[in-house]
């Protein structure tokens, strides 16, 4: 498959056989971007974990530093006396009966979803909409809260979810090519180092195989695991 000058233009400026340090791979993924937008820069970190070992199936979330450099749209599914809370801590959307009738209608144009528990029963009912979106709220990501004020400040302000997938593998964006190599890297430490704080007793050999970063179009960079600290 052909590709375009400027992206074989960005593959001649990144050594394939090379691990980059944190810093240097930051600096480069910036100057190899060739999208004309604002590209994400995404930390993809291969675990040695087995994902099908329910201790091993790693997720939580963590708060950059540095924001995500995008705005999350934030829906409140709560009763009405929790509403006000929730718009007044920054929330675009608040309310219940009506949010989840527009869900059931195919409305889905939301980033994040945080429910009070009170209501769970009737968010499970549009489960199967929010499940596979990754948008389904959950107390272990501290999206099923009575304190919606907190959960929906923490979004705003740069809160995100991960999980390994089936691969043992950590998708995650730590911010975008306009910010400072120094605000990414520090993103990325931030990422990094909860991993390390939630590693498993039971997983085995290397824990951080592999770490690659890239942005939405750029070829991805190899980061050396053993020069973060």
């Amino acid at each position: 498959m052909a590709i375009s000058k400027k992206r074989a233009a960005a593959n001649a400026k990144v050594d394939i056989d090379k691990l980059y340090t944190l810093p240097e791979a930051m600096s480069l993924v910036k100057e190899v971007n060739i999208a004309k937008f604002d590209a994400s820069v995404d930390l993809h970190i291969r675990l040695g974990v087995d994902p099908r070992k329910a201790d091993q199936a790693l997720r939580g979330t963590v708060s950059l530093p540095h924001g995500t450099g995008k705005t999350k749209r934030v829906l409140v599914l709560c009763t009405s006396d929790k509403e006000q809370e929730a718009l007044d801590a920054g929330a675009d959307f608040a309310g219940l009966d009506e949010f989840i009738t527009k869900i059931q209608g195919g409305w889905t144009d939301i980033d994040v979803v945080v429910a009070t528990p009170n209501v769970m029963a009737k968010v499970g009912k549009i489960g199967r909409i929010l499940g596979p979106r990754g948008l389904m709220p959950n107390p272990k990501t501290g999206t099923v809260t009575p304190n919606v004020a907190q959960a929906v400040s923490e979004v705003k302000k740069g809160k995100i979810a991960f999980r390994v997938d089936k691969f043992g593998i950590i998708h995650n964006s730590v911010g975008r090519v306009s910010f400072s190599p120094d605000n990414l890297v520090g993103n990325a430490l931030e990422l990094i180092n909860t991993l390390m704080k939630m590693k498993p007793s039971t997983a085995k050999g290397t824990y951080v195989k592999s770490l690659t970063i890239a942005s939405t179009m750029s070829p991805g960079i190899k980061v050396d695991p053993k020069t973060i600290k």
